[in-house]
């Protein structure tokens, strides 16, 4: 067994540094910031060790498997583990996507991402339990020491209304509020539902006040806006709260009137109505759940029935109470008698009293006529409202029928007009089979949609966010745009244009001016020879030409014609971008312009199709052209803001000399006395007018 030598003490530089947490923060206030994790420190301390005893040992000529021979080779041992186990348990991060970061801008960067930059720049790691020993100082804000009291203050924990967080809640506090609202009155109306199951119902009661209670909480700390920012003053929370009447109806609906058991029993429901003020919470739930659910009209159809239902519920109930009120049985209006077994049952009364009001209220059936004077009263009331709810359901159900066939019927339309186009033209079938699947292909794989006519309600920010996440990965595989700026990334994908292409349609033709570029997103194209038929090279999702010829590079061979025949293999998504559009966009950005002409130059010359003595020529006369247009378009421009600064000037120089006139004539009707102030300003709107 090898020994240890203990015997030598080591200098004091090899022994395990120690830190106190104020060396720490001075070292945050200088701006020198260096940590060393344990282990690293442990690392420095045994590469201390191999030296000295590596020293020890050539000194002494021990044999390596005795004295402090053994200490070194102990120690290379330990350090070769850790490294393995480094390698082996922390993986490297997963590179960051510039070319995204650069569209997306530091504002989308999210808040973890940056806060574990900023953590790995201190040096801090967290242990499993959540507490970081070693950087007891991390938890604190680094610039902590600058802010002023006020900054200082917790923050309290305040619910955003448009966070998930609270719609979670609105489904939990819109439970108790649909169970009140469909059971207290049938328990209240119906004495064998409430008295049969009497622990039931106190227990799903005051589960329900408990849930209350815990709303008003929330609403205590759910934030609004001011001035476009989330509200996180406790004060200012509260007074905003209390002031509305939703407050009002809240305590109102926590009132414990349900105290009243303890003198009347346990079988009266009806002291607990003051629940159901509570009811504006299950609307605003429905209200969110329809903006969040993917099959609005769907929803709306489902909600619009459950009102009804709880409509013709209540009715039933209520026609029952009357019924108890009247007598069982004392005429034919009311329910039979509850003495014959077949109507005592509860089943029987909750169902018969349900097929009564659902007759009425749909006014589609015929129900016994009524007898006394309340009766009647009862049932005019109720026929009223069954019109309205006929014609809810009339109105609302055909809407949502026809906003959910909206879409299909505008295509369908303009199917329609190209049918009869072709007809009239008396177009060949074949070409109107082919225009005919064209369409069918947009439908089936949902391809009708205008981008464009869509998103024409969002701002630009949100616009261009939805084109990046939409195009982005597209545009990420075109060469020339690799390192483009941002901002000229960005008006690049609102510019692109989808389009689909049937099977056998050329794309382009050898030849043929290029005055845009394409970017296969589906499908399958072939760069054929002449005959059409001969394959060269198929190009696939992500492949991309054209960008060459937009560009208009001096000295290239090809001009600006296209050089090969691409045809559309099957049906095929492309995205279009434009010669004038890309032109447009590089208008605002002349160094980007510069760039991406070199780059595609740089590509002419891997491929030899760059002419360089051409290309080191003066100033192509195509581009002086168009210099000449925009500078014609400006000066026209100019020519017509002067038009404009012109007539206004003559117009005012007009009314000038008429006031002038007008003053003359007073002066000569006046004399060549000095007129009052008064006069001049009482007349001055007489002038005017005439003017």
């Amino acid at each position: 067994m090898a020994k240890i030598n203990t015997q030598h003490s080591y200098p004091g530089m090899h022994r395990l540094s120690v830190r106190t947490p104020d060396e720490d923060i001075e070292r945050i206030g200088n701006g020198c910031i260096r940590t060393h994790s344990l282990c690293e420190d442990a690392s420095s301390e045994l590469q201390g060790v191999i030296s000295v005893e590596g020293r020890h040992v050539s000194e002494s000529q021990t044999s390596s498997f005795t004295g402090s021979g053994a200490m070194a080779r102990l120690s290379r041992f330990v350090l070769s583990v850790r490294s393995w186990a480094t390698r082996h348990t922390h993986h490297e991060d997963q590179r960051p996507d510039s070319f995204l970061e650069r569209i997306r801008g530091p504002e989308l960067i999210e808040v973890s991402s940056r806060q574990s930059n900023i953590r790995s720049f201190l040096g801090i790691r967290e242990r499993p339990g959540g507490v970081n020993s070693h950087w007891p100082f991390a938890r604190f804000n680094v610039n902590y020491s600058n802010n002023t009291n006020e900054e200082k203050k917790k923050d309290i924990f305040v619910i955003d209304p448009s966070s998930n967080i609270y719609y979670n809640w609105l489904t939990i506090i819109a439970a108790p509020v649909f169970y009140n609202w469909c059971m207290l009155v049938c328990r209240a109306c119906f004495d064998e539902l409430q008295v049969d199951h009497v622990k039931l119902w106190l227990f799903l009661d005051y589960i329900s006040d408990v849930i209350y209670v815990l709303d008003m909480f929330v609403r205590f700390r759910t934030g609004f806006l001011e001035q476009g920012l989330l509200v996180q003053d406790e004060k200012k929370l509260r007074d905003h709260y209390t002031k509305t009447l939703q407050f009002k109806l809240d305590v109102l609906s926590l009132l414990p009137t349900d105290l009243a058991y303890l003198k009347l029993g346990l079988n009266y429901p009806e002291l607990r109505f003051n629940r159901l003020l509570r009811i504006s919470r299950l609307f605003e739930f429905f209200d969110r759940t329809e903006t969040r659910t993917n099959y609005p009209n769907m929803f709306r159809i489902g909600n619009l029935v459950l009102y009804i239902l709880i409509i013709i519920h209540w009715n039933a109930c209520i026609y029952f109470a009357i019924s108890k009120l009247i007598g069982f049985g004392t005429d034919s209006w009311v329910y039979p008698n509850v003495s014959i077994p077949e109507y005592g049952r509860l089943s029987r009364k909750y169902i018969y009293s349900l097929y009564w009001s659902t007759l009425t209220l749909t006014t589609i059936g015929e129900t016994p006529p009524p007898v006394k004077d309340e009766e009647y009263l009862f049932v005019v009331i109720d026929f009223l409202v069954g019109v309205l709810i006929f014609a809810t359901i009339v109105g609302n159900v055909g809407s949502m029928i026809s906003n959910m066939n909206a879409s299909r019927a505008e295509f369908q339309a303009k199917v329609d007009s190209i049918k009869q186009y072709m007809h009239f033209r008396k177009v060949t079938k074949d070409l109107e089979a082919r225009v005919i699947k064209w369409f069918d292909y947009l439908w089936t794989n949902k391809k009708t949609v205008d981008e464009k006519e869509v998103l024409k309600n969002l701002p630009d920010k949100l616009k261009a966010e939805i084109a990046i996440n939409v195009h982005l990965d597209t545009l990420k595989k075109v060469r020339i745009f690799q390192d483009c700026e941002a901002g000229l990334l960005i008006e690049l994908v609102l510019k692109l244009k989808p389009t689909v292409f049937s099977p056998g349609d050329y794309i382009c033709k050898k030849g043929d001016i290029g005055r845009e570029m394409y970017i296969i997103k589906e499908g399958k194209l072939a760069v054929v020879a002449d005959d059409g038929i001969t394959q060269f090279v198929v190009l696939s999702d992500g492949s991309y030409f054209g960008e060459i010829s937009i560009l208009n590079i001096k000295g290239s061979k090809s001009g600006n014609r296209r050089t090969a025949n691409i045809r559309s293999i099957g049906y095929s998504d492309l995205f279009c971008l434009s010669k004038d559009d890309l032109m447009e966009a590089l208008t605002e950005y002349p160094e980007a312009k510069k760039a991406l002409e070199e780059k595609g130059r740089q590509i002419l010359m891997k491929d030899n199709l760059i002419d360089e003595e051409a290309a080191k020529a003066g100033a192509d006369p195509k581009d002086l052209e168009e210099k000449i247009e925009r500078l014609e378009t400006a000066l026209d421009t100019l020519q017509t803001r002067f038009a404009r600064l012109l007539a206004e000037y003559t117009s005012s120089q007009q009314k000038v000399k008429q006031r002038l006139a007008s003053v003359e004539t007073r002066v000569k009707k006046y004399g060549s006395g000095t007129l009052s102030v008064g006069e001049t300003e009482a007349e001055k709107p007489e002038e005017e007018k005439k003017q």
